[in-house]
């Protein structure tokens, strides 16, 4: 028996085009995967699933020196991958592009298109002429052409999304690169920003997070100094948006309306991430951060006597150009005042083109590592101890796709609390099991320094508030011919659990 396709379907039988982008970095990076994925869906490529991918892009970060090694590790490999399918391309975007440029090509001819940060919107139009022409496409703009929010997006979650207010930066801190690759910052008007957090929550999310180098400072260009306190504000009377989050201010720009708006806006989540960087006010001005101990100190008092239940994260680098003994245990000091959920840690690296590369005093890193171990485990300590007064408290998680690691074995499902600690629950027994985006009140009844857990027990809370959000992910999940609820249904995990902020996914 022949089979006769019409002629009409025969160009729906050929394989779609696929792609992945792999992300590292920050979670601005992740949402311009976000726009890369979206870019690419509509140029009719459709995402791989495992299998080889016909077209790979790397979205990049150049603020951490093995950057470098990572991307022309993962190009090095690609190279016999791409020579035995000819037809694959590979690109190459993010901050690392914008540094490197051409260095790129010379160093990974293989390569077919490297683009920068301010031209995203840009990357089908690079691929298809990199296809047509037989040439690698290199195309790095000095400055933005195109606002990124205004690209398709392809996002990762149904019941959460990103969305930028500003892009670049005006800081000038001696260890960062940033600014010199995202450029001068620029704002987004008001009512373009709560559009699109409209345009998300119709589509089924119930959380947002506002992102931006430095949040603080948004509304300076269009000269409303209070423009970011109104945003959270206005964000509080959106219908059916039940959690807001913001990273990362700024303490330097962090002022007392800011604080009032997140104590007054219910969907404003008692979370705060304040970057830190050194508790020493010496290494502070080396670094041109503009405040000192004393300052950022007094910012989280304020924080915690208007929202006593904040929990705080932070940033700090260990081993600064000069950093003496003296100055580290200064860093000690306030992380122990400061008594952080969770603090992002990381050992200077040195990066050319910052102004902190050419100090003198470039510490030994037998000792970046050995204080480096120090902080880490004070911090490891605090949290624990934090975490330890959760116990017994009833939280309201936002369930996620993702499980823990012990997952297939412990049956338990992941959420994250309002201060978005990472909590694994158990479903009782007979319990209608919820979805990714699903909200349940559960009881705490263990704690660890990086998350905590929430069991069935005679004393114990627990219960399920079906969401907007959990429609949604059934929704998407039919669309993609999946199994509604399976994960979750099934309690098997559905990925490895995220600890932190942002999740860097391959797509």
């Amino acid at each position: 028996m022949t089979l006769v396709v019409p002629e009409g379907q025969q160009q729906s039988m050929t394989p779609q085009r696929t792609y992945q982008v792999r992300t590292y970095g920050c979670q601005m990076n992740v949402h311009d995967s976000e726009r890369m994925a979206g870019l690419l869906e509509d140029s009719g490529l459709v995402k791989a699933e495992g299998e080889l991918a016909d077209v790979v892009v790397f979205n990049t970060c150049a603020v951490r020196e093995n950057a470098d090694n990572k991307l022309y590790g993962n190009l090095g490999m690609l190279a016999s991958v791409k020579e035995a399918n000819p037809g694959m391309q590979i690109a190459v975007g993010g901050c690392l592009a914008q540094k490197d440029r051409d260095t790129i090509l010379k160093r990974a001819p293989w390569v077919d298109v490297v683009f920068g940060t301010h031209n995203v919107g840009a990357l089908p139009t690079l691929l298809e002429r990199a296809k047509h022409n037989q040439d690698a496409q290199l195309e790095i703009l000095e400055s933005l052409e195109v606002f990124p929010s205004t690209l398709p997006t392809k996002r990762d979650s149904v019941y959460s999304g990103w969305v930028s207010i500003s892009v670049g930066c005006n800081n000038t801190c001696t260890f960062c690169i940033v600014p010199s690759l995202r450029g001068k910052e620029r704002d987004r008007r008001p009512g373009d920003i709560l559009a699109e957090i409209q345009a998300l929550v119709d589509d089924g999310a119930i959380e947002v997070t506002l992102l931006g180098q430095n949040v603080n400072s948004y509304g300076v260009e269009f000269g409303d100094r209070q423009a970011f306190s109104k945003l959270l504000r206005a964000c509080g009377e959106i219908p059916g948006l039940e959690r807001v989050r913001f990273t990362s201010p700024h303490p330097a720009a962090f002022t007392d309306d800011v604080i009032e708006a997140m104590a007054e806006t219910p969907n404003v989540m008692p979370q705060l991430h304040m970057p830190l960087q050194s508790g020493s006010d010496k290494v502070l001005k080396d670094m041109r951060r503009s405040y000192r101990s004393t300052k950022f100190l007094g910012i989280l008092e304020k924080v915690r006597e208007r929202i006593p239940q904040a929990a705080i994260s932070t940033d700090i680098i260990v081993g600064f150009p000069g950093e003496t003994e003296e100055d580290f245990q200064a860093t000690l000091d306030v992380v122990e005042k400061s008594r952080f959920a969770t603090a992002f840690t990381f050992q200077y690296s040195k990066r050319p083109g910052t102004p902190a590369a050419e100090l003198p005093d470039q510490l030994p890193k037998a000792v970046v590592q050995e204080r480096y171990e120090r902080l880490t485990a004070l911090q490891d300590r605090i949290s624990a101890e934090e975490n330890a007064k959760q116990i017994g408290q009833q939280v309201e998680l936002l369930v996620t796709a993702e499980s823990g690691k012990k997952a297939a074995e412990t049956h338990r499902l992941s959420g994250r609390s309002q201060d978005s600690r990472l909590v694994h629950f158990t479903v009782p027994e007979g319990a209608e099991q919820p979805r990714p985006g699903d909200l349940v009140t559960v009881t705490v009844t263990e704690a660890a320094a990086f998350h905590l857990v929430a069991d069935p027990g005679p004393d114990t809370v627990y219960q399920l508030r079906r969401s907007r959000a959990g429609d949604a992910w059934d929704r998407a999940q039919a669309e993609s011919c999946g199994v509604p609820s399976g994960a979750a249904a099934s309690g098997a995990a559905a990925g490895p659990v995220s600890l932190g902020m942002p999740s860097l996914p391959i797509r």
